[in-house]
């Protein structure tokens, strides 16, 4: 007569283990393969740090089970996310040089408008040099006409539209418009005269990634990457939300092929949640960036609260470098 199996209670232990870890498996594989997948690959991807929980779940599952093989694989897909959710890129630009101008940039989604008073505070108090606003209703560029004087921000590139479809750049320093990126939502350009030196200003709000858009968040994302492959070379700053997180191909793509850096990276904050930010209790990616140039430095990098947004605005503190001696 053959030994009795397992009881039942650990063969749906080990079952439940084995769903959890193919999950998690699936998703860094991706992940490793360098590729975004279809729904609901990419919306996961960003949360990709939060898979220490089911594989984790998974291993004690596998333990309960007494499954050696579970234990094993369950110890692979812990390694494999603590190996991928490290920081990407470098922690330094190599920016070197004289120091030209000290900036200040803000970037805020304010949830179709919903969020401009508390934009207006915080541009009142921190006092950026550059804002790039996205979701900027006709509320929010009204607001920002009639609240925020012209003495302050005397340059300005402002899509006024509905919904989410508005964005705004406003600028201490002298600006002259320039393209800007097609997309659904307005992503205007512009380019500033800082220190003596042409910046290249780009807002980014490509469409999210939702179920059946995911092919139209690819292609928006593949236009920032060319703008950032065009202006590889030049002084850059692109802001905004991108509704991609450092765990998607695209966004690392844009990355590369702009030789851009993330100011978050830089600042010892590539990990903080920007999203979504009026649900605490859910778990949160950072989807907002300011990327710069390798003619940057970053200071500081700081995630702050606004009220009626499901965004954090992003503070980043930077030093711009002339590094030819030639103010270009």
């Amino acid at each position: 007569m053959p030994p009795p199996g397992p009881p039942g209670w650990r063969r749906f232990a080990a079952r439940c283990g084995g769903l959890l870890l193919a999950g998690v498996s699936v998703l860094l594989g991706f992940r490793a393969a360098d590729a975004d997948g279809v729904t609901p690959v990419p919306q996961l991807l960003a949360f990709l740090p939060w898979l220490f929980a089911p594989a984790g779940l998974g291993l004690l599952l596998a333990a309960a089970a007494r499954w050696r093989t579970g234990l094993v694989w369950a110890l692979v897909a812990l390694a494999g996310t603590g190996w991928l959710v490290r920081p990407y890129g470098a922690d330094a630009t190599g920016a070197h040089g004289q120091v030209v101008a000290h900036l200040r940039v803000l970037t805020a989604n304010v949830e179709f408008g919903g969020g401009t008073e508390g934009l207006l505070d915080t541009v009142r108090r921190e006092k950026p040099d550059l804002v790039f606003v996205q979701e900027c209703d006709y509320t929010c560029s009204g607001a920002l006409e009639s609240r925020l004087p012209r003495k302050d921000y005397p340059f300005r590139n402002v899509v006024e539209a509905g919904g989410a479809e508005g964005s705004a750049i406003l600028s201490v320093h002298p600006l002259s418009t320039s393209e800007g990126v097609p997309g659904v939502l307005a992503m205007p350009g512009a380019v500033a005269r800082i220190g003596g030196r042409s910046v290249q200003l780009q807002l980014a709000h490509p469409l999210p990634p939702v179920p059946g858009g995911v092919s139209l968040w690819r292609s928006e994302l593949g236009a920032l990457q060319h703008h950032a492959a065009a202006v590889k070379g030049r002084p850059a700053i692109l802001a905004g939300d991108f509704n991609a997180s450092q765990d998607h191909a695209a966004f690392r793509a844009l990355l590369d092929a702009g030789g851009l850096h993330d100011s978050a990276r830089l600042a010892g904050r590539s990990r903080t949640p920007s999203w979504p930010a009026d649900h605490p209790w859910m778990p949160g990616t950072q989807i907002d960036h300011v990327l710069v140039s390798g003619d940057f430095r970053a200071r500081s990098a700081r995630f702050l609260d606004l009220a009626d947004t499901d965004h954090r605005a992003l503070l980043v503190e930077l030093d711009l470098y002339d590094m030819h001696g030639n103010n270009r």
